[in-house]
């Protein structure tokens, strides 16, 4: 075999040729099986050896190629390690790609090299090369340790490569994994004070390299380049005219244009067969909105990667909620489908008390309401559970006369809720009165709905045009601007980070990147912009929580997943406050600071935290919040963050795993995959979220919630075969728990379509 091995020829990337050499191989293969003695490298050597023995020639990527195939057949649940072995293998090739190609651009593969090159392409951003001096590139630089690249697994890496690396308009390697953490630290990091920005480069570097966090999926595509922008998520408010419903949907466009997730509130869009000017039965009511929306979605894509992403969201009782629910569904009237929106529902707790005792529910109008009732029903909510404004309003509308309205069973709508949820994976349930009592900037404004992906939660109001007029003979359009919801996210990887007692450490940094981006970014939605700087919003968020159990040798069925969940996210919680706290010592509050729960000290009253019974001192902190205010109203929000957690080598967000062994698909090969950390010990501790008793899921989400500011992207995973009675329960227990949101129903027979935007 050696000999005719020996035939073969080698063809290098610039074209030249040599004779394959065995030995070089074996070599090459033995030091990357030093990392893994347990795993059998010498059968592995052997086979791609006879393998090889039957080709003419070779090229250097055929060669890497056929190792990682072959590497990733042996990929099982019980040798897991494979996917590092092909993970290096992959490097190499990164590793050999972008040496050729740097030194073809300008004979110097230096990371200060690269910025220049790709500067010079058009790819980077003039800011890297004017906020940073020759020096401080070459000594950032010169920490980058490519050794933490073996932290990656093979799905990371090629996830990573494949949709982050910078790269040139031909689509060749350019950029390596490390330079593109140093490359977001340094953009995050650029406008810090002089003394100190070197030193948080460094820590944002160490943060990211060593995979503690993530940043979500637009900052880590489009940090350092001259393209994009860097928040995940944005909510607009359709005011009820065809200039409001029509400027925000060129907002919209623009905003996904630049790889923004959109959530989209229809509540104050009047209903079909309401009235335009007088004119009686004339409104279409909210389908053809939608519609227009779909085709958005559709037609303006995500920088060319994907289609737009929107949800949209309505009031339970709008009149037109039963076309809303079906307006996923697969069968029926298509002129009335938008299977490319993502839908939500807003309920109020008054009627999921009507849904408990089977009584009925009232749909109206809400263009009648404004009319004839003088106010808005949806500017209401309830402050207390079971009594409020929002009840009082509604009860005067069903008991008005004048006020048209359609009487239903309550428990009819949250049937079709639910058979849409068992078809299509939506609607999401957004509970109002839960997200608006512990909304800690109410002072300002009103929280009408959520985001994409369920886990933003801030206020919300439309941007109304006031006027148009000609001046020197240009067009003058004089508008209020709403509150148009920005938020930027990032997320601790739980696993890593709490398993090496690094939270007091990383949380910090994680905070100060996270409002940088703020001021870094340019939003092409001049209202986003402003919405932004008032409320400074942040979402710090987590994953890797099934992997944090396995690895502490917690049951997720269990009491104490459920306390461990409390005081962890009470730790993250408070340092979190206090990590924004010193911020704005150091930068000053975010503008709306006064009068917020933040300064009167009712955010840490609400949540109990100033009982005494907690080992965290809150008092303290409540103190230090009311001294010295806060730099982000807005700070805690747990995003589903599925790919870059596949990037860190953990579980997606706070979700149990679908399966131990499974198969990522790519389009035309697919990678086998393994849960992290699976061995003989920890293995009974994965259980698969579609076996797992899910009032024990909503048992750990509730007490989670009790420390996020925000809401959680909280999946419900249900058999097909689920009696609607269980699903409801589910519902009313989520709902009484004091859940604020509940993501997509994942039944074992809808395919769901993951957001990207919020990945984090």
């Amino acid at each position: 075999m050696a000999e005719q091995t020996q035939q073969c020829t080698f063809i290098k990337e610039d074209g030249s040729r040599n004779l394959f050499s065995e030995e070089r191989f074996a070599s090459s293969l033995e030091e990357t099986f030093r990392d893994f003695p347990h795993l059998d490298g010498q059968t592995f050597k052997q086979r791609l050896l006879t393998s090889f023995s039957f080709k003419d020639s070779l090229t250097i990527s055929q060669i890497t190629n056929q190792l990682i195939l072959e590497g990733l057949s042996n990929i099982s649940e019980f040798e897991p390690d494979w996917t590092y072995v092909c993970a290096r293998f992959y490097l190499q090739q990164l590793y050999r790609e972008a040496k050729y190609n740097r030194h073809c651009k300008s004979g110097d593969a230096s990371f200060y090299s690269l910025i220049v090159s790709l500067t010079a392409e058009g790819i980077y951003s003039p800011s890297l090369l004017n906020d940073f001096s020759i020096e401080e590139i070459h000594e950032l630089g010169s920490y980058i340790d490519h050794k933490k690249d073996n932290l990656f697994t093979y799905i990371g890496l090629r996830t990573l490569a494949d949709r982050y690396l910078a790269r040139d308009y031909d689509k060749k390697t350019f950029e390596l994994p490390q330079e593109r953490f140093m490359i977001i630290a340094m953009t995050l990091m650029s406008r810090e004070k002089s003394e100190h920005r070197i030193k948080m480069v460094l820590e944002a570097y160490w943060a990211l390299s060593n995979l503690y966090m993530t940043v979500a999926t637009p900052t880590l595509a489009n940090a350092g380049k001259s393209y994009g922008q860097l928040s995940s998520c944005f909510i607009d408010t359709l005011d009820d005219s065809l200039q409001g419903i029509y400027d925000s949907n060129t907002d919209i466009a623009n905003l996904s244009k630049s790889g923004g997730g959109i959530g989209v509130y229809l509540g104050k869009i009047r209903s079909r067969g309401s009235d335009i000017k007088g004119f009686k039965g004339v409104s279409s009511g909210v389908i053809p909105w939608m519609k227009q929306l779909n085709n958005t979605a559709v037609s303006v894509d995500q920088l060319g990667q994907r289609k737009g992403a929107i949800a949209v969201y309505l009031d339970v009782w709008h009149k037109d909620i039963f076309s809303f629910i079906d307006a996923k569904l697969n069968n029926g009237d298509e002129r009335l489908r938008t299977h490319d929106l993502f839908t939500g529902i807003c309920l109020p707790d008054v009627f999921m008390e009507q849904v408990e005792s089977r009584s009925q529910w009232y749909l109206f109008d809400p263009h009648e309401v404004r009319t004839i009732m003088g106010f808005s029903l949806e500017d209401h909510f309830d402050e207390l559970r079971g009594n409020g404004r929002f009840r009082e309003k509604y009860w005067q509308c069903v008991n008005h006369p004048q006020l048209s309205k359609e009487e239903v069973p309550a428990i009819e709508i949250m049937k079709s809720i639910m058979k849409s949820q068992l078809e299509t994976g939506t609607p999401y349930l957004f509970y109002r009165d839960e997200v608006n009592r512990m909304n800690p900037n109410a002072h300002a404004g009103m929280i009408y709905c959520s985001n994409l992906c369920t886990e933003i939660t801030q206020n919300q109001s439309p941007t109304i045009m006031v006027e148009q007029y000609t001046e020197d003979g240009k067009i003058i359009t004089v508008k209020t601007p709403g509150d148009f919801v920005v938020c930027n996210l990032s997320s601790i990887n739980l696993a890593l980070a709490v398993r090496d007692g690094l939270l007091e450490r990383l949380i910090p940094i994680q905070v100060r990147m996270l409002d940088n981006v703020i001021d870094l970014n340019t939003i092409p939605v001049l209202q986003a912009q402003l919405t932004n700087q008032k409320y400074r919003a942040v979402g710090l968020g987590t994953f890797g929580w099934h992997h944090l159990l396995v690895i502490s040798n917690i049951k997720w069925e269990s009491d104490e997943a459920v306390n461990f969940a409390d005081q962890l996210y009470e730790r993250i919680a408070f340092l979190t406050i206090e990590a924004s706290m010193n911020l704005a010592h150091e930068k000053g509050a975010y503008p709306a600071f006064r009068d917020s729960d933040w300064e009167n000290g009712d955010y840490f009253r609400k949540r109990g935290y100033i009982d005494g019974k907690s080992e965290l001192d809150w008092t303290g902190l409540q103190q230090k919040v009311q001294e010295h205010g806060i730099r982000n109203g807005y700070l805690l929000a747990v995003a589903p963050n599925a790919s870059t957690s596949i990037i860190a080598g953990s579980t997606a967000s706070i979700d149990p795993i679908f399966r131990k062994v499974y198969s990522e698909e790519k389009k035309d090969y697919k990678i086998p995959v393994t849960v992290p950390d699976l061995n003989t010990e920890t293995t009974w501790f994965y259980k698969s979220s579609f076996h797992i008793d899910q009032l024990w899921s909503i048992k750990q989400n509730a007490a989670r919630q009790r420390h996020i500011d925000q809401a959680i992207s909280f999946n419900l995973y249900v058999q097909n075969t689920v009696k609607a009675r269980d699903l409801l329960n589910y519902h009313i227990q989520a709902w009484k728990s004091g859940m604020k949101t509940t993501y997509y129903t994942r039944s074992t027979s809808s395919t769901i379509e993951e957001c990207d935007s919020c990945s984090s």
